[in-house]
């Protein structure tokens, strides 16, 4: 029997977890930088928990067997955890409170597949972002879009682009249309159904197609709503919105999308889409919004509390940027510490743990009785600079393989060394 990784999981080999490493490193950095403070959550959520507020179904979640009768699921995302954390754990703490996460979440659509687009039957994830609590108003969305920014100018992209949306906005919008078509409308826009919105009756079918289509530069989008002979209110916001993306300027290229609606229905205020341009598509790399009510759902007294933040899909972004050379990601030795017979093993380990007292020095035992010049091929193949050669009662014998046709090493040691096979 070959036994192989459960139904949606897979193994991660040290290269690619070296990858994934170099890109979480990095963008902890621009969160540590902008004073954000990681926080951890349980893997495990009971199901009342994820599925507060109605916004996610049930049928979404991972559901975990207990010895009990509470129902406990894997988490799909992290803004419930950290909100239930944020009104519970930490009731009190001063506000703003600024926090990140680099984490796995597990996820599977309503019949059973993945929600994750070409990563196939997939069902665990990892992703890093940042939540933003207690903070509301233009200050706070700016931050976040110059956050992604900066995360995005780290990584070295510079193909990326930004889909702004507005919940609240668009929840006006689909206002307009009868009370029993707003629901209908709403799934078709989060779907990318325009057929079924084609299928409505008019005149609402052609007013939903444009709602479908309302994306574009501001310029586009506003004189588009002008035409629609839109309410103040839904004026008013548009003017807040343009506000922020005036902010952003041209640190990002942003194209304004008010039918962007996201699979998790808590957003009451900005969304936005992050895509970065490969070869052959857009690909969908993280995803954001404002959520001012989410944490009152976990809260005792029903207390709001402002939160805005985004999310990147670690395995989509790696897929789509350019990250380094498998020789700069790689956790070479620069040591290999050889016993020449087994009464040295002791002065080979004693050395070995020499070399590592600096605490950034990477030295590797040699373990295999092998002939001198296969120690050497050892070396060169696994790309070890140097050899300490170990014997009883004489000093250690170096050698060096940065060239390979020079031993950089002192005159004395040099007649110490093992003679070549």
């Amino acid at each position: 029997m070959v036994y192989q990784p459960a139904c949606g999981a897979r193994d991660i080999l040290p290269l690619d977890v070296a990858r994934q490493r170099w890109l979480e490193h990095r963008l902890e950095r621009v969160f540590q930088s902008w004073s954000y403070q990681e926080i951890i959550t349980p893997t495990i959520e009971t199901l009342a928990t994820l599925t507060a507020g109605g916004a996610l179904k049930p049928e979404t979640v991972i559901q975990v067997h207990s010895g009990s009768d509470e129902l406990l699921g894997l988490r799909p995302e992290l803004t419930a955890s950290i909100a239930r954390a944020a009104v519970t754990r930490m009731a009190g703490m001063q506000l703003p409170q600024r926090l990140y996460y680099k984490t796995n979440v597990f996820r599977r659509s309503a019949m059973g597949g993945s929600t994750a687009g070409d990563l196939g039957s997939q069902q665990e994830f990892f992703q890093a972002g940042v939540e933003l609590l207690g903070a509301t108003g233009l200050a706070a969305d700016a931050e976040i879009l110059w956050l992604v920014q900066e995360c995005l100018s780290a990584l070295g992209v510079d193909n990326a682009y930004l889909m702004v949306g507005d919940a609240q906005l668009t929840q006006l919008l689909l206002a307009e249309f009868p009370t029993e078509l707003q629901n209908v409308v709403r799934q078709c826009l989060a779907s990318l159904d325009r057929v079924s919105l084609q299928q409505l009756p008019s005149p609402w079918a052609e007013r939903a197609c444009q709602l479908f289509d309302l994306r574009g530069s501001l310029r586009d989008v506003e004189d588009e709503l002008e035409r629609w002979r839109v309410s103040a209110e839904i004026h008013q916001r548009f003017q807040a919105l343009r506000q922020l993306l005036e902010l952003v300027g041209d640190r990002l290229t942003v194209t304004l999308d008010l039918s962007l609606i996201q699979s998790f229905n808590y957003y009451t205020g900005i969304v936005f889409e992050v895509l970065v341009a490969t070869e052959t598509e857009l690909r969908l790399v993280g995803q954001g919004g404002r959520y001012d009510q989410l944490l009152s759902v976990y809260h005792p007294d029903g207390t709001a509390l402002p939160g805005i933040g985004f999310v990147f899909n670690v395995e989509q972004l790696l897929q789509a940027i350019a990250s380094p050379p498998a020789s700069l990601l790689a956790a070479r030795s620069q040591w290999l510490v050889v016993p020449l017979n087994p009464a040295a093993l002791g002065a080979a380990l004693q050395h070995a743990q020499t070399l590592r007292l600096d605490g950034s020095t990477r030295v590797e035992l040699a373990l295999l009785e092998l002939a001198p010049e296969q120690i050497r091929s050892y070396a060169r193949d696994r790309q070890i600079p140097y050899i300490a050669w170990i014997d009883v009662d004489t000093p250690p014998q170096i050698e060096s393989l940065i060239d390979p046709l020079t031993l950089t090493q002192s005159r004395e040691t040099a007649t110490l060394l093992p003679p070549r096979s």
